[in-house]
């Protein structure tokens, strides 16, 4: 870990009412106090911890900016280091200026994600909380954020460090047995492990279990809107994005290339794409958009498959339903203030979730958030205490240490010798180590950290 003193702009670099330099390091208020005056002639370096002090930010006898500058000591910081905030108008210039100083004090520019980096490596954080961190950034709707500021305040390194010292403690007993057995007796172990392996097993795959649910939290739910030319997607995607995005006439295949618009429905966030009408033809150019289609198809969380319900369905609407077969479908009964020439008995086969929709008129949109929230989210609006996996790198660790508890089930049938358990219940123990940062490689860390935006 480099131990020298670092320095970022930590707010966008945009013209705006404020902006922000972080300083962080041993000499971040030695350095600070080199370039800031206070108003009141005190030195920086006297000034006690979680105070606030007014002034000028110096480049040598220049005044660039009037600032207010945030002194915080160590441990009580975000690093757990000597940080300084200065906080200056919001101008590109004169923030850039300001930190031009800065490091021609003494102080270097900060890496993307260093200062989270250095608040995990100073055990301030564990690395589900340093990563929660970045996804509550970039929080796309209120479920993701909710998620992620449970991680941050420890729910998934709760559970992972409840996981591992049941682990631990029956390795420790293995091996003081092995150790000593006249003190320690293996008699009947055999099956009290297995008990406690299966229940580890069931907690750790309920985990996985969420995972799924988790994803849709944090991205969004990937739906992909199929019919028939002119049966109204196009009016659907201008109805949910809230604008114009696709052109739409009463000529049938307007739609020829695919439109994409992320959208939030009620909370929830939507990369919705509009696909061409879906049917025989001649042209080269729909016949790509056809095919297309029926590629984004195979990649769907969920299929809105618009049916124009003023018109009989036809031979093209059943062949659509048989390429969307098995796949998560909501059946949207469109132009519902026309009258009606199929009835829900008609498309009940084709999904058990079905609904009449007007993208002219704007109905049905309620029912739609909430057949979707259903779908996805078990109709849950709430966070509870339940931990919830959103990111693939825990995913994957949790799935290892499965294995490794299942190899102990097997070792355990076979009637294998106790070190046999010791070896995959530390393995298992390993791989939850590697989600919370208790076992992970550099490069691992660089590349966490290397997503992370300037100054944060």
């Amino acid at each position: 870990m480099n131990t020298d003193t670092i320095a970022a702009i930590a707010t966008a670099m945009a013209s705006s009412g404020i902006g922000i330099i972080r300083i962080s390091g041993e000499d971040a208020i030695e350095i600070a106090g080199r370039v800031f005056q206070a108003k009141n002639k005190k030195p920086l370096q006297e000034a006690a911890s979680h105070t606030i002090h007014y002034g000028y930010l110096m480049d040598r006898d220049e005044i660039i900016d009037e600032v207010l500058v945030l002194v915080m000591k160590a441990p009580n910081s975000y690093t757990k280091e000597n940080t300084v905030e200065i906080d200056c108008h919001g101008g590109i210039l004169v923030m850039r200026k300001i930190l031009e100083v800065v490091t021609r004090n003494g102080a270097r520019p900060a890496e993307p994600g260093e200062f989270t980096k250095r608040a995990f490596l100073n055990g301030r954080i564990d690395l589900t909380q340093a990563e929660s961190v970045i996804d509550i950034i970039n929080s796309k709707n209120d479920f993701a954020l909710k998620s992620s500021v449970s991680q941050l305040r420890g729910s998934v390194l709760n559970k992972i460090k409840a996981l591992r010292e049941k682990l631990i403690h029956e390795i420790a007993w293995i091996e003081s047995a092995i150790d000593d057995p006249e003190h320690y007796s293996l008699d009947g172990y055999s099956k009290q492990l297995g008990g406690m392996v299966g229940c580890l097993k069931d907690e750790i795959q309920h985990l996985l279990d969420t995972a799924d649910e988790g994803r849709v939290l944090k991205e969004g739910i990937n739906a992909v809107i199929v019919g028939k030319p002119n049966v109204g997607k196009s009016s659907l995607l201008n109805l949910l994005a809230g604008s114009n995005r696709a052109i739409v006439t009463e000529v049938a295949g307007t739609t020829r290339d695919i439109l994409e618009e992320q959208v939030s429905l009620n909370g929830m966030s939507l990369n919705i794409i509009d696909t061409a009408g879906i049917h025989d033809t001649d042209d080269l150019v729909e016949k790509i958009g056809v095919e297309k289609a029926k590629e984004y198809l195979e990649r769907a969380d969920l299929v809105l498959y618009v049916i124009d319900s003023s018109k009989s369905l036809s031979n093209e609407d059943h062949e659509i339903a048989r390429i969307i077969e098995g796949k998560n479908v909501i059946v949207l009964m469109n132009k519902s203030d026309l009258e009606q020439k199929v009835c829900r008995e008609d498309i009940a086969r084709l999904s058990e979730h079905f609904l009449c929709i007007s993208a002219k008129e704007g109905d049905g949109m309620e029912e739609l958030a909430e057949t979707i929230r259903t779908m996805f989210l078990h109709g849950k609006l709430d966070f509870n205490d339940e931990v919830i996996i959103t990111n693939v790198r825990h995913k994957n660790a949790l799935a290892q240490a499965l294995e490794s508890l299942k190899m102990v089930e097997e070792s355990i049938d076979h009637q294998m010798p106790e070190d046999f358990y010791s070896i995959d219940l530390m393995n298992a123990y390993e791989a939850l180590g590697t989600v919370i940062g208790e076992s992970v490689e550099d490069d691992l860390a660089d590349e966490i950290f290397s997503k992370f935006c300037m100054g944060k």
